[in-house]
């Protein structure tokens, strides 16, 4: 679990598309320098958010400068870590602890899928406004993550969590705002229009929207589901208070 918090930027030092030591474990890999603020604590297996992507530590050095973590085929393909070079810059935070104090919101490191960057406007004296596209779903079978984007609600971009300004149903886009503290502290500035950025949705609203819809496809007894069960029981009692239906 993370809070979207970017404790600092790292640089890619080596993406190895087939990495066959030990450490590479035989498929691909990245190696993230100007680390040792994320790693004066760090073990093997220990996780770190690589622009919002939770990764699993498999190497770092002596010095504990730089670490290299391992990049599966499902990870490639649900974020943009696989447009990395090196020498870019990324955003590093750890897993938090139970003592971190919890500034942001609660993040998995669980991407949902890439966003574009589709316009960034300036917004004086000292902000930046970024408007994302969120592509409609490829097929029916797949969830439409564009509902649980809200205005005033919050979103994880490239692993900093930042609020919705406003939202462009019909467009499919929403903005955000960064103030000039975040802009020298996060990667997002040093990107242009056109490049992907990682997203991750409110995971609250997720489980909020599964439990909700269990209950509406839950049958009781065959006479209907739960809400139906409750809106009869509501009506009985309004009928019972005014003497329309007896109890007895």
């Amino acid at each position: 679990m993370f809070t979207g918090i970017v404790e600092t930027m790292g640089t890619i030092s080596s993406i190895v598309p087939m990495d066959e030591t030990e450490s590479g474990g035989g498929g691909f890999s990245i190696t993230v320098a100007d680390a040792a603020i994320v790693l004066p604590d760090v073990s093997l297996g220990d996780s770190i958010a690589v622009n919002g992507t939770c990764l699993t530590v498999t190497e770092f050095n002596q010095e504990r400068t730089q670490f290299k973590v391992g990049v599966s085929p499902e990870t490639l393909r649900k974020t943009s870590l696989g447009d990395l070079k090196n020498g870019d810059k990324v955003n590093l935070e750890r897993a938090m602890s139970a003592s971190t104090r919890f500034g942001g919101h609660m993040v998995q490191g669980h991407v949902d899928a890439p966003v574009t960057i589709t316009a960034i406007t300036p917004d004086p004296p000292n902000s930046l406004l970024f408007t994302f596209h969120l592509p409609p779903p490829s097929s029916s079978a797949e969830t439409d993550l564009f509902s649980y984007i809200i205005p005033k609600g919050y979103v994880c971009l490239d692993g900093t969590s930042l609020t919705v300004v406003d939202v462009d149903c019909s467009k499919r886009t929403f903005r955000v705002m960064l103030i000039a503290y975040t802009q020298e502290r996060v990667v997002l500035p040093l990107k242009s229009v056109g490049s992907r950025v990682n997203l991750e949705v409110d995971q609250v609203g997720k489980y909020v929207e599964s439990v909700v819809r269990s209950v509406l496809e839950r049958e009781e007894d065959g006479e209907g589901g739960p809400i139906v069960q409750l809106v009869k029981r509501l009506i009985d009692r309004r009928l019972e208070e005014t003497g329309l239906l007896s109890t007895r």
